[in-house]
């Protein structure tokens, strides 16, 4: 799916009734849409010029021609899409799982990179090497990004907190300062437990950078930094696979980038764990009997 197509797919819930009447239109049509003028397209949806304005708007184009030109782009690109989403149906052969579960796992993070931000990330990565503490809170799946995450940063001395559970989240939290960064891990970004966790974090003067879905949704709009992974699950995905996989890579971005630019002075963590590691593995010339 285009870009230009998944962001209208993705903002869907968050747009007004006649925006959301055109949005389908477009999503259902897009080949015809960017040989339209917007007061055809507006005839064609049964709305207003007006209504298409502020659909580009809630878009976050600047307006109609933007979103045709991104349309037109992602249309051509489309033409040589190589790895696009495929339904997984009851009775496939292995090998037909095999191909679509790794296509689709390509896919989404493709479609995460198409909705990453270079200044957001920046900023996310200025922050994340200034703070002398990083925590990382999610719920379910994505607490165990978080833990993911935290496991990385640890690796580099970084003071790090971090679990899916909701009352030790608050505890964490609330001892948090500024200058301290909490990243939080959600990927509807609207659920109960995560938005408590993030309104302690506010009341600390810590700095929140959010990992959601793109769209419109409570945890983005509490965070100082939003980021955003993307996924298509179909029935049989619906086991949040593309979405970890999207959340992963943001992590893996936000952590190879802080790596990197404090290379000389977390070398030495990085080699000492990596030693102590290696201590743990059993040897080729080791055996048990």
């Amino acid at each position: 799916m285009s870009s230009c197509c998944l962001r209208l797919k993705e903002l869907m819930n968050s747009f007004a009734p006649k925006e959301q009447k055109i949005a389908r239109f477009i999503l259902d049509f897009p080949g015809e849409v960017v040989n339209m003028s917007i007061d055809e397209l507006a005839n064609a949806c049964g709305t207003s010029m007006s209504s298409v304005v502020r659909l580009c708007k809630s878009a976050n184009y600047s307006g109609y021609k933007e979103l045709c030109r991104m349309l037109f782009t992602d249309l051509a690109l489309d033409q040589q899409e190589v790895t696009p989403y495929s339904d997984i149906r009851p009775g496939d052969s292995t090998d037909s799982i095999v191909q679509s579960v790794c296509s689709n796992n390509i896919k989404s993070i493709e479609n995460t990179k198409a909705f990453l931000s270079a200044d957001e990330l920046d900023r996310a990565i200025d922050i994340l090497c200034k703070a002398d503490r990083i925590d990382f809170y999610g719920v379910g799946t994505s607490g165990i990004i978080a833990l993911d995450a935290h496991n990385k940063f640890v690796r580099i001395n970084k003071l790090s907190m971090s679990s899916s559970d909701p009352h030790d989240q608050i505890l964490y939290a609330t001892s948090l300062k500024k200058g301290d960064v909490a990243v939080l891990i959600s990927y509807s970004g609207d659920t109960k437990d995560i938005l408590e966790t993030a309104e302690i974090v506010k009341q600390t003067d810590a700095s929140i950078i959010s990992i959601t879905c793109y769209s419109r949704n409570p945890l983005s709009q509490k965070a100082d930094i939003c980021l955003y992974s993307s996924s298509t699950e179909s029935l049989i995905r619906s086991g949040v696979m593309g979405q970890r996989i999207g959340q992963l890579t943001v992590i893996d971005i936000l952590y190879t980038a802080v790596v990197s630019r404090m290379y000389g002075s977390v070398k030495k963590h990085l080699d000492k764990t990596l030693l102590m590691s290696t201590r743990k593995h059993v040897h080729a010339n080791t055996h048990d009997f």
